[in-house]
């Protein structure tokens, strides 16, 4: 976030838990200020001179103090009414301060916290508590003269009595209004921060959800590259059989007819390969599609091999028998293993690593798993996972990827056969 960002930056109004909150707060304050009244007439401490009347004294304790049950919503004219009717109290001797001094205080703090125009809000906790070191000066300057001669009897200090009290009495108002302003100036400062936080926290989601966005379609497009490599191998094996087939078709009806058996297989695969490649292309836009390598199960012992020069223990094991699985499945086999053979090198930090790939009744699984760290869950928005994830779900297959229970990490892919699949020698 900019300065011109943070200087334009208003705070949210409050909200309605929290006028409740100083509705109880300004009712609460109220009745302990009528309390603190009645007991400084038990007491009989009128430390401002002879106090007025019973329902003046009353009026004077509730309107400094009620005010504060509107102070988050209009802090500004907060402060100004209640420290106006706080030296008006003051000046007409209202016996009860105590709980007068700290709704002044909690006017000011709330200004500073609140209030949106900020050079207002400074210029007036500044006129503010000037104007009341100006009336504890006049304060002084009027009560001096009527300081009975016995009221210091027992002073045996170095500084005069007069003096000391005088200056007590600054820095107790100095220290209140010195942390009135700085609280509330913090709170400000911490809700803009907290702004700013939740600002960055939801720039950054959204950038990761585009980088997701654009990591899926980036996989997408890059398989739908393999399979357009694959369509593309059927249909010229296609023009190649009807070739061979228009050649024969009189002399041999019935290499003609093997030859049409062939086009017919060929045909209906290059179909489903073709609907799978409009599959992942399900979502539109632009993407940088880096060329495919060739590479089948046919390969997968290349990157056990690999892992044993890179110094693990590497072993491949494949059980049930094999079958000439679809080229497009193929491909995603070898990617999903050289995906998870990749970073289990580059991150596990494993000594082993086994790869298996078996042959069930209707579905090729291949399984990679490595005894390195599996701290935490995996990262979904991981661009590995991702790729994982797009090339399984294009062939209706299965994805799992985790720790292990006895530690290490893996990741099994499973791939649906079509029922045509037919069974190698």
């Amino acid at each position: 976030m900019t300065v011109a960002q943070q200087g334009e930056w208003r705070r949210p109004d409050p909200t309605a838990e929290q006028r409740r909150n100083d509705l109880w707060l300004g009712l609460g304050m109220t009745g302990l200020a009528l309390v603190s009244l009645t007991l400084a007439h038990s007491t009989g401490a009128f430390l401002l001179g002879p106090p007025p009347s019973g329902p003046e004294q009353v009026w004077w304790t509730v309107a400094v103090t009620l005010p504060l049950i509107w102070r988050r919503r209009w802090p500004t004219a907060t402060l100004l009414v209640v420290s106006v009717v706080f030296i008006a109290a003051q000046a007409r001797s209202a016996p009860e301060s105590q709980f007068s001094s700290w709704a002044l205080f909690c006017a000011l703090y709330t200004v500073g916290a609140w209030g949106q125009d900020r050079r207002l809000a400074r210029r007036l906790r500044i006129g503010v508590i000037a104007t009341m070191f100006a009336w504890l000066g006049v304060y002084y300057a009027v009560t001096i003269d009527h300081i009975p001669p016995d009221a210091f009897a027992d002073a045996a200090g170095p500084v005069p009595p007069v003096l000391a009290a005088m200056v007590n009495g600054v820095l107790l108002n100095v220290l209140v209004f010195g942390f009135a302003y700085f609280f509330g100036e913090t709170a400000w400062v911490s809700a803009r921060r907290e702004h700013e936080l939740y600002a960055q926290a939801e720039d950054l989601r959204s950038s990761q959800a585009e980088s997701r966005e654009r990591a899926v379609l980036g996989e997408r497009v890059r398989i739908a590259r393999e399979l357009h490599d694959v369509v593309a191998h059927h249909v010229s094996v296609m023009g190649v059989q009807a070739s061979a087939c228009r050649r024969v078709f009189d002399r041999d009806p019935g290499k003609a007819r093997t030859a049409l058996a062939a086009i017919e297989q060929s045909a209906r695969t290059a179909v489903d390969e073709l609907r799978r490649m409009l599959g992942v292309l399900r979502t539109s836009g632009d993407a940088v599609a880096e060329p495919p390598a060739a590479g089948g199960v046919e390969r997968i012992g290349e990157l056990v091999e690999r892992a044993r020069a890179a110094g693990l223990t590497a072993t491949l094991g494949v059980y049930g028998d094999s079958v000439a699985l679809p080229e497009s499945v193929s491909q995603a086999a070898y990617r999903v293993t050289q995906e998870a053979v990749t970073n289990t090198l580059k991150h596990a930090g494993a000594d082993m690593l086994d790869v298996r790939v078996r042959y069930l009744a209707r579905e090729v699984e291949v399984d990679v798993t490595d005894d390195g760290r599996a701290g935490g869950t995996p990262n979904a928005v991981g661009l590995g996972l991702i790729g994982m994830r797009e090339r399984v779900t294009a062939h209706d297959g299965d994805l799992e990827t985790g720790p292990r229970a006895g530690g290490g990490w893996r990741v099994r892919a499973r791939f649906p056969l079509p029922a045509n699949a037919g069974r190698s020698a």
